[in-house]
């Protein structure tokens, strides 16, 4: 009878475990993102093909994140853009272009050593601390 009373809640506690699993990260405030990153990739799913992408972010502590992408074939070869961020309940909240007062929730998926996965509006994005 004992036995049965454990197999009831398996199913709920593996629910709990793949849930937590990828949990967000709630981040208290800038200090923890602060600094250069290299973006190194994105994709539509966390554990999908990854593109790889070839810019870098620097979250600064005025809340400025510029962003710098790299196109090695482009005309411009580098192009680099300033956006205002923030960080509230957890969450980066950036602009989506400059000059225009439209922001984006982006969530810390993972945040381990120098590595950083975020999620915004229909992307992931993986970052390596600088």
């Amino acid at each position: 009878m004992r036995i049965t009373n454990y197999t009831k809640y398996l199913p709920l506690i593996a629910v709990f475990f793949a849930l937590s699993a990828h949990a967000d990260v709630v981040l208290k405030d800038n200090s923890e993102i602060l600094g250069k990153w290299a973006l190194t990739a994105e994709s539509i799913k966390i554990d999908g093909e990854k593109k790889l992408v070839n810019s870098s972010w620097e979250f600064k502590s005025d809340g400025t994140l510029v962003s710098i992408a790299t196109d090695s074939l482009g005309r411009t070869k580098e192009m680099t853009v300033a956006v205002k961020y923030t960080v509230e309940d957890g969450l980066i909240k950036k602009q989506v272009s400059p000059g225009r007062e439209k922001y984006e929730s982006c969530s810390v998926v993972q945040k381990e050593g120098s590595d950083l996965i975020v999620r915004c509006t229909n992307l992931f994005l993986f970052l390596t601390k600088k």
